[in-house]
């Protein structure tokens, strides 16, 4: 991994590293698996133009011929959301999908980690992945986490995803010395709706402080990310109430099918969406938009 031949940086990213520009990097697994086409490249698209409103430069990456990408051009993004041969790359993909030279979609793992070793510090998501509910049973911890533990890229999202164990994944966070911090609430968000019911760990309601906390981070030698959960704009969030009721139904229904592993987040999306009328995707349109552009500010005040 190294050798920097298998990572491969667009002109346009790389100009904006030597110029010690703001850059913001954004994931492809939303791009492959996160949403149907057309829709999920006219969000990846508006998502590289909120980021460029913003004053900052996109960096969207995923891993093609077996070659990291840092920073896709507008004919990758397509390939990328159209194909169907896509793996799903975390951390324990990456290497796999380069030796056997497949096209892929990085995670928030998998996109923490490209990132830091392009020299890249603010990432921008929609929810990371976390603890599902059940954990103490099946183990199922999203490689997410573990991530946010050892590499120093400050993350922005609306949360972990409502279908996981807020609670737990909170409880994880803090064992891994995972900064959080959520953005003008005193709430943990709940990816689709602005509350979880859990306070959050630290409140911070401007840009300036969240970028000290992470350069404090960097000057302790603190190697690990750090968290920024943006609740999602309450004229787009729908209510916990509604969606508790949805996602309890929907698990009951995976665990009864049998439904496990990398499948399982995808199957509830799909099956939330059905039964939210749509709202879900549009809620979640609505965040990741939310969070490049917040994303980019932290971006530029470091």
């Amino acid at each position: 991994m190294h050798s920097m031949n298998a990572v491969q940086v667009s002109a346009e990213v790389a100009a904006a590293l030597g110029q010690r520009r703001a850059v913001v990097a954004l994931e492809s697994t939303i791009l492959a698996h996160g949403m149907p086409y057309p829709r999920n490249l006219e969000v990846a698209r508006a998502v590289e133009a909120d980021v460029r409103a913003a004053g900052a430069i996109p960096a969207t990456i995923a891993v093609l011929d077996g070659t990291i990408r840092i920073g896709l051009n507008a004919g990758e993004l397509e390939r990328i959301a159209t194909s169907g041969d896509v793996l799903k790359l975390s951390r324990a993909d990456l290497a796999f999908a380069l030796a056997t030279r497949r096209d892929g979609a990085t995670t928030v793992a998998a996109t923490m980690l490209c990132a830091h070793r392009a020299g890249i510090a603010v990432f921008a998501t929609g929810g990371i992945g976390g603890v599902h509910r059940g954990a103490e049973e099946s183990m199922d911890v999203s490689a997410d986490l573990t991530e946010l533990s050892r590499t120093p890229v400050v993350v922005v999202c609306a949360g972990a995803k409502a279908i996981l164990d807020l609670p737990k994944t909170l409880e994880v966070l803090e064992t891994l010395g995972v900064a959080t911090i959520v953005y003008g609430s005193d709430e943990f968000p709940a990816f689709w709706s602005r509350s979880s019911g859990l306070p959050a760990p630290h409140r911070l309601d401007d840009v300036a402080n969240i970028a000290a906390v992470f350069k404090s981070a960097r000057d302790l030698g603190i190697e690990s990310g750090m968290l920024v959960a943006n609740p999602i704009d309450a004229q787009a969030a729908i209510p916990s109430e509604l969606m508790s009721r949805i996602i309890e139904a929907s698990v009951s229904v995976a665990r009864s099918e049998g439904i496990t592993g990398k499948a399982l987040t995808p199957w509830l999306l799909d099956r939330i969406f059905h039964l939210t009328q749509g709202r879900s995707l549009e809620a979640n349109i609505a965040l990741v938009r939310s969070n490049a552009r917040l994303a980019a500010a932290i971006a530029q005040a470091l």
